[in-house]
């Protein structure tokens, strides 16, 4: 499996027309000029009496003819019917599934838009949820990280539906604005060998006896292992057991079998390679279960590790906590550079193979890794109190899921206005917040810099998803001294 090395992009481009923008009274009735986009990939138009016009399909500085189907005081949605003045921006999409029309796939809404402009885009969604939820600016924008646009989806979970009327099993995303699964032969952000098995699965599927009751395959790629993991609703039959393994023998592909919830999850056959991603800055593996999260893009994975552990800068004479560590992805690089490490994770399931991970790479190298240990915690029921009995730390790496960290960020303001609480616990240097939904590091970002006395040093973009509408990013807080 190979594709470009992710990267950290040297240039923020914005979209940008060498026309000047058209002016809404210049136009003729119901055309509008599109002046921006939202993080839903809508485009923005405003009608002459200044209502807002969400446009799907649109891109800013086009001017199109749309068609609305829902009605607000203050705003209306609609879809584009015809373009104008065509953006420079906007490109062929690289997926047939890709599209406005019906059946079109739902997994991507960018595909239209080229991918610098993507990147920007998703830039000024950062800046603008730093600014106005949480009145919070960087003083310096980090350089956008970016990866390959196409195959570097690792991780996903496809849908599953037997079609009656047609004869077929589907198997992919549902489609766009739809609980039915689309009609997909192939996909470009997968993997391409997983791509050209889209085809083959669905025969298999359809083959089989439990074709009604196979809900879901949930793809978990490594970097040497592709495992599936079928949900199957019943038990199933040895023949289907067979249609399996002999699937998996022609395709190179790890079968895992679901049965219930994902504590039921095991391999369809012991033995054969472990699946595991690699991060081979730091000398490290990372082997997991394909229920447990990993990043879905590894090129990324691995800039974002390197650029944490850079901006982190963590020294051998340092104490470092890695706040929602989950599989180690951040603890164990940090424990190649600092003294001491502490990982601190809401599940138990993660902190033993956590653990494990720790003690397979420690035995395997000849420089040892710093002294590391990891707990099991709530984090989402962080207290003060709570937060001076984990000790002084130099440094803090933060890598919260979607609801983001407000638990810890009002701890640390919360000891910062009330010394009394403090005793001899200091806060850390520095903090280094991966984040994976910029409203609620926005949140958490004004809390550390109005209320628990950091400054909001670097901020930048990480674009995991490309052609969706996901923003991944990072922040770094530094005491303000």
């Amino acid at each position: 499996m190979t594709a470009p090395l992710a990267h950290e992009n040297s240039l923020l481009t914005t979209a940008r027309e060498d026309a000047p923008a058209a002016s809404e009274a210049s136009l003729p009735d119901g055309w509008l000029a599109v002046e921006s986009l939202d993080i839903d990939a809508q485009g923005i138009a405003r009608r002459p009496d200044g209502k807002v016009v969400f446009i799907e399909g649109a891109l800013p500085f086009e001017v199109v003819s749309t068609s609305v189907h829902r009605k607000k005081n203050n705003w209306e949605a609609g879809v584009v019917t015809a373009i104008h003045r065509e953006s420079s921006q906007r490109v062929r999409p690289g997926c047939p599934h890709f599209g406005l029309h019906a059946g079109a796939c739902g997994g991507c809404k960018m595909q239209h838009l080229h991918a610098s402009a993507q990147v920007a885009i998703k830039q000024r969604v950062l800046e603008d949820n730093l600014w106005h939820l949480g009145k919070v600016k960087a003083e310096t924008m980090l350089r956008p990280i970016e990866g390959p646009s196409w195959g570097y989806r690792y991780r996903a979970r496809l849908s599953v539906r037997h079609v009656h009327k047609k004869g077929v099993v589907l198997i992919g995303f549902h489609e766009r604005k739809s609980r039915y699964v689309a009609d997909m032969t192939v996909c470009p952000v997968l993997p391409p060998h997983v791509s050209a098995m889209l085809m083959p699965l669905r025969e298999l599927i359809f083959g089989m006896d439990a074709r009604e009751t196979c809900p879901q395959i949930e793809l978990a790629s490594g970097d040497e292992v592709t495992a599936l993991v079928l949900r199957h609703l019943e038990p199933l039959s040895e023949d289907d057991v067979a249609r399996l393994r002999a699937f998996g023998v022609q395709h190179g592909v790890q079968w895992w079998l679901q049965s219930k919830g994902p504590e039921t999850v095991k391999l369809l056959d012991e033995g054969g390679p472990m699946l595991s991603y690699g991060l081979p800055e730091f000398d490290i593996s990372m082997p997991f279960k394909p229920t447990d999260f990993t990043q879905v893009n590894p090129y990324v994975n691995r800039v974002l590790v390197s650029r944490a552990i850079r901006l982190l800068d963590p020294q051998k004479n340092e104490r470092v906590i890695d706040w929602f560590c989950g599989l180690g992805n951040f603890t164990l690089p940090i424990a190649t550079l600092a003294g001491e490490v502490l990982g601190i994770e809401g599940s138990e399931t993660l902190v033993a193979r956590s653990r494990e991970n720790f003690e397979l790479n420690q035995a395997d190298r000849l420089a040892p890794l710093g002294q590391t240990a990891f707990v099991a915690r709530n984090l989402f029921e962080m207290t003060p109190e709570m937060l001076v009995n984990d000790g002084v730390a130099d440094k803090w790496l933060v890598d919260p899921p979607r609801e983001g960290a407000f638990a810890l960020a009002k701890a640390m303001a919360d000891l910062h206005q009330q010394p009394d609480l403090r005793g001899d616990w200091t806060p850390p240097r520095r903090i280094v917040y991966v984040s994976c939904n910029p409203a609620t590091l926005a949140r958490d970002a004004g809390l550390l810099v109005h209320q628990a006395g950091y400054r909001c040093t670097f901020a930048g973009v990480v674009n995991m998803f490309s052609h969706t509408a996901h923003v991944e990013s990072m922040a770094v807080f530094d005491l303000d001294d």
